[in-house]
């Protein structure tokens, strides 16, 4: 710990967005960086508590206080170095993760003033990249084979973890280019796909082998392999099934996101298969992320309004006392699209899809009311019968994506992140593919 008294004389200070009458005509990322010296003084604010909270909450278990340390007194590649022996990919964690040490960090409990522990650490791995800190690994060999199905953030650090140890890694996946829903699902004004084509050289580079375009059943994996990771995520998203579903005019949220991002690389799209915002009236079903994401994309696209509804009561705006620490906050959550321009309405179900001519036209809700059950104590939906039509002539389903059902799988195969425990965070793939991967070297030096 630096200086024992930052955290009394020096306040939170995040980077903050670019303007948004200058974001919302491009797809560059949206978040700003503070300069070196301010970087430093945010990290000299960790107090390196006895019980580091931060580290307790972390899936992967980074250890912020020490790489906070190394930050303010001016040691990046001491910091890079203690931040990569538990986090593969700080350039995708610090840009898209929740950041759940922040929400345990002492000093949030304490004054709701937490280190900004996320935006350190990708400001140390872009020092990492811009300073040559990084270099490629060249592991010896141990003459054993693993292949990885799938390339997203499990994927990946499957391979990584593996490819360290010295394994001969190939990963197979049906996409055209790897990084499955960091690339195709998080909007490049959230994650840069440049980022991850610079992590996917550097693992090239390692000599780990991406077999694209290249679907495999699980049911009849490739041969000559010694071990074998599963790693193809939760791609299945929830359907709305109400009436009017078979209109045109209703996407899935992955449907607009993916193809935006081809699109940014260059893909040609048949017009007659675009999903495109521009001049309509956009109605995003579902409060999380993902309707995030979809409004962000939208407002770009050129859409002329657009509404987010969720069925779930509005949170309070900064702490809710249904969710103390060390449970996750459930908080309103204002993100960077919301800034940009969009009505957001909560407790309201969808009942059914209106439209003319064999296309949507709008959305006919009901209000509804949460109540206690008697019984149980836990939340029950109440229909009102306060009902209306929301305009839209694009609609798009954010609601999640369904668990997988994964067969019994033989000796000598694995599986890890989404595909296993179904949705959650990038940060939990990759600490589930951890585990995984120490269990693969396990199996195979026995």
């Amino acid at each position: 710990m630096g200086d024992p008294k930052a955290f009394l004389t020096i306040h939170r200070q995040e980077a903050g967005y670019r303007p948004i009458h200058e974001r919302i005509t491009d797809y560059g990322e949206v978040e700003q960086t503070l300069n070196t010296r301010e970087r430093r003084l945010q990290a000299s604010r960790c107090m390196d508590c006895g019980v580091p909270f931060c580290h307790w909450a972390c899936p992967i278990g980074n250890k912020q206080p020490e790489w906070q340390d190394t930050l303010y007194k001016g040691n990046w590649k001491e910091a890079y170095e203690i931040l990569a022996e538990t986090c593969d990919f700080p350039e995708f964690t610090g840009r898209v993760c929740p950041a759940l040490c922040e929400k345990s960090c002492v000093l949030k409990l304490s004054c709701d003033e937490p280190v900004t522990i996320r935006e350190n650490e990708v400001a140390i791995i872009e020092a990492a990249f811009r300073e040559s800190y990084i270099t490629p690994a060249n592991p010896k060999r141990n003459g054993k084979r693993v292949a990885v199905i799938g390339s997203g953030p499990a994927g990946l650090t499957l391979a990584n973890r593996l490819n360290r140890k010295g394994y001969e890694v190939t990963v197979f996946d049906e996409a055209e280019e790897a990084g499955g829903l960091l690339r195709y699902g998080i909007p490049s004004f959230k994650l840069h796909k440049t980022i991850i084509d610079r992590r996917i050289r550097l693992m090239k580079a390692e000599n780990i082998t991406f077999k694209m375009n290249t679907h495999v059943d699980v049911a009849a994996l490739p041969e000559n392999f010694d071990a074998y990771a599963v790693c193809t995520g939760a791609p299945v998203p929830r359907d709305l099934k109400i009436e009017g579903r078979e209109l045109t005019g209703i996407h899935f949220a992955l449907e607009m996101l993916g193809q935006q991002n081809r699109v940014l690389t260059g893909q040609e799209i048949p017009k007659e298969q675009r999903v495109n915002a521009r001049g309509k009236h956009v109605l995003v079903i579902g409060g999380g992320d993902t309707g995030s994401d979809c409004i962000g994309t939208s407002i770009r696209q050129g859409a002329l309004s657009v509404t987010q509804i969720e069925i779930m009561p509005m949170p309070p705006e900064s702490t809710n006392p249904m969710t103390p620490w060390p449970q996750w906050p459930i908080v309103l959550k204002t993100t960077s699209s919301h800034e940009e321009g969009c009505t957001r309405r909560w407790s309201l179900s969808s009942k059914r899809f209106i439209g003319d001519n064999g296309k949507v036209t709008g959305v006919e809700v009901e209000e509804i009311n949460w109540m206690n059950s008697e019984e149980s104590g836990k939340p029950e939906m109440r229909a009102t019968g306060r009902t209306e039509t929301i305009p839209a002539d694009l609609v798009l389903l954010a609601m999640g994506y369904l668990k997988p059902e994964l067969p019994a799988l033989p000796d000598g195969v694995f599986a890890a992140g989404d595909v296993v425990s179904g949705p959650s965070l990038v940060v939990k793939a990759m600490a589930a593919a951890k585990e995984t991967a120490q269990k693969i070297d396990m199996y195979l030096k026995k």
